[in-house]
């Protein structure tokens, strides 16, 4: 028998995971990446991040910089940043993670699933054949096969490469 151990999401089932400081989607600073906050990346425009408590490996969160809650209120350049970024993001996962499909979803209002309402965010989940099991199903709870902090490591290089170079 196999054991997957997935530590980190106890907190979040158990709903005693410390509660964000701020807004969960500007993490504090302006550096491009910080893996304490598990951001990958950060340009004027957008931050793509892990998902601290994800749906399978590899989940990441991507948004506007600026905090705004609809698609009605980005800017066209932000428009055009995030769905580019959106991209981007999907060939990094591909290439690092090799899944054999993605799942993006967008929830607009807390009616409609959205865990945190006034800051838009993409999810952009990797998804594997047979990912999910009967665990999921039976004790919904969902196994994740690798740890966050090494998935971020897999990641954050070629997120950096993203950025425009120093002037």
């Amino acid at each position: 028998m196999n054991t997957l151990w997935t530590p980190w999401r106890m907190e979040h089932i158990l709903g005693t995971a410390p509660k964000c400081n701020g807004c969960l989607f500007e993490p504090p600073g302006e550096a491009p990446f910080d893996k304490s906050h598990l951001l990958l990346f950060r340009d004027a425009l957008s931050v793509a991040m892990l998902n601290r408590f994800p749906y399978a490996n590899g989940h990441l969160l991507l948004a506007p910089r600026r905090h705004v809650a609809d698609l009605t209120e980005l800017t066209e350049s932000e428009q055009r940043r995030l769905m580019e970024l959106l991209s981007l993001s999907c060939t990094i996962l591909r290439h690092r993670l090799h899944p054999h499909g993605l799942n993006i979803g967008l929830n607009l209002g807390k009616v409609a699933g959205a865990g945190i309402a006034d800051h838009l965010h993409f999810h952009l989940v990797p998804r594997w054949e047979g990912d999910h099991n009967f665990i999921t199903v039976c004790a919904e709870i969902r196994t994740i096969p690798q740890h966050i902090e090494q998935t971020f490591d897999l990641l954050v290089d070629d997120f950096q490469q993203l950025l425009p170079p120093p002037s």
